[in-house]
C-alpha cells in the first residue's frame, strides 16, 4: 500500500485532483442544496433505483403469456439480488485494500456527511447503484438508462460530498456492472422457474396480471368471430 500513498500524496495525482475540483463545487453552492445533496446521495437516488425497479416489474407482470412474464419479471428480481450479490463480493475487497476516506488523507475537503469512517475502496453505493442499473438494462432498455443515469449520478454525488475518491467510484461501477451481467444467466436459469411457479400459485398476480381488452361498445360479432359457422340465415345477414 506505500505505493498507493505515495500516488495519492503527489500533486500530480489526477484522482486527488479531480477529488478537489468536484468537492469544490462545494465553495459555490448554497447550504441548502448541500443538504439536500447530502440526502440525494446517501439516501435518495437508491430510493429511486427502487421505484425504477418497482415499475418495471408492474410492467413486467403484463405480458401476454405466462413463460413471458415469468422471463422478465425474474429479469427485475435479478436488479436486487445484483446489487446485494455485488456488495457482499466488496466487502473483501475493502477488506484487502484498507483505503482510508479521502478526508483522513487530504486536507481543505468539504464532508458533508459525518461519521464515515470504514475504508474507502470500493465505493458501496456506486456499486450498489450500477449493479441495480445494469441489471435493469438487462430486463428493460428504457428503463435501465435511466437507472444507469442515477447510478452515475450516485457516483458524481459521493465524490461531491468528499466521501469518495474518483477511483472508488469507478470501481464501483466496474464491480456492480461485472457482477450484474456475468452472474444475470445463472441469475435467469434460477429464477424464471420459480417465477412460473409462483405465476401458477394462488399469489399469481406477483409475476402474471395480463391485460385484457373489452370489444368496443356497440360492437357486432360476427359468427366467424365466435369460432362458428353460424346458421345461413346469420351469414346472409352478416354478408
Amino acid at each position: 500500500m506505500a505505493g498507493l500513498e505515495a500516488l495519492e500524496s503527489s500533486g500530480s495525482n489526477p484522482d486527488v485532483s479531480l477529488l478537489y475540483d468536484i468537492n469544490g463545487l462545494t465553495d459555490s453552492t448554497p447550504g441548502w442544496f448541500d443538504k439536500a445533496m447530502e440526502f440525494v446521495g446517501e439516501y435518495g437516488i437508491l430510493l429511486g433505483l427502487v421505484l425504477v425497479v418497482v415499475w418495471c416489474w408492474w410492467g413486467a407482470r403484463r405480458r401476454g403469456t405466462l413463460d413471458d412474464a415469468a422471463s422478465s419479471v425474474a429479469a427485475v428480481v435479478w436488479a436486487p439480488l445484483a446489487a446485494a450479490a455485488a456488495v457482499l463480493v466488496n466487502v473483501p475487497i475493502r477488506s484487502f485494500v484498507e483505503r482510508p476516506r479521502p478526508f483522513k488523507d487530504h486536507d481543505g475537503l468539504t464532508v458533508l456527511l459525518t461519521g464515515k469512517n470504514d475504508f474507502s475502496f470500493v465505493s458501496d453505493h456506486a456499486t450498489l447503484a450500477m449493479a441495480m442499473g445494469a441489471a435493469l438494462f438487462i430486463a428493460h432498455r428504457k428503463l435501465g438508462l435511466a437507472g444507469l443515469a442515477l447510478a452515475v449520478l450516485e457516483g458524481f454525488c459521493r465524490v461531491f460530498m468528499g466521501l469518495h475518491y474518483p477511483t472508488d467510484v469507478i470501481g464501483g461501477f466496474a464491480l456492480g456492472t461485472a457482477v450484474a451481467l456475468l452472474l444475470s444467466p445463472l441469475a435467469s436459469a434460477l429464477l424464471t422457474p420459480l417465477a412460473r411457479a409462483i405465476g401458477r400459485s394462488r399469489v399469481a398476480w406477483l409475476v402474471w396480471a395480463p391485460t385484457t381488452v373489452a370489444p368496443a361498445r356497440g360492437a357486432v360479432e360476427l359468427p366467424e368471430a365466435r369460432g362458428s359457422a353460424g346458421s345461413a340465415e346469420e351469414r346472409d345477414l352478416a354478408a
